[in-house]
């Protein structure tokens, strides 16, 4: 059964996403830029640096960090929550 998304905030998701590997590359208004080497290439992502972000948007983010990292979503959800 998929697990529910949770609530998060831009400053979470980001902090997260640098304790897989990823680094900050920039800051242009609310929005962050990442960006990591992965077994397939380079992957930029941007992240909404709001108090809470859509329950859409943070599953189109997992969903390509998922995909990039080779980590299962549910792994992914797991570890965020």
């Amino acid at each position: 059964m998929p697990s529910k998304l949770p609530v998060v905030s831009g400053k979470k998701l980001t902090q997260f996403l640098e304790n897989i590997g990823y680094e900050i590359i920039r800051q242009r208004g609310s929005h962050i830029r990442l960006r990591k080497m992965t077994f397939i290439g380079e992957h930029n992502i941007t992240v909404p640096f709001h108090k809470e972000i859509a329950k859409g948007t943070l599953n189109d983010i997992l969903n390509k960090i998922s995909l990039w990292n080779n980590i299962p979503k549910d792994e992914l959800l797991d570890r965020l929550g």
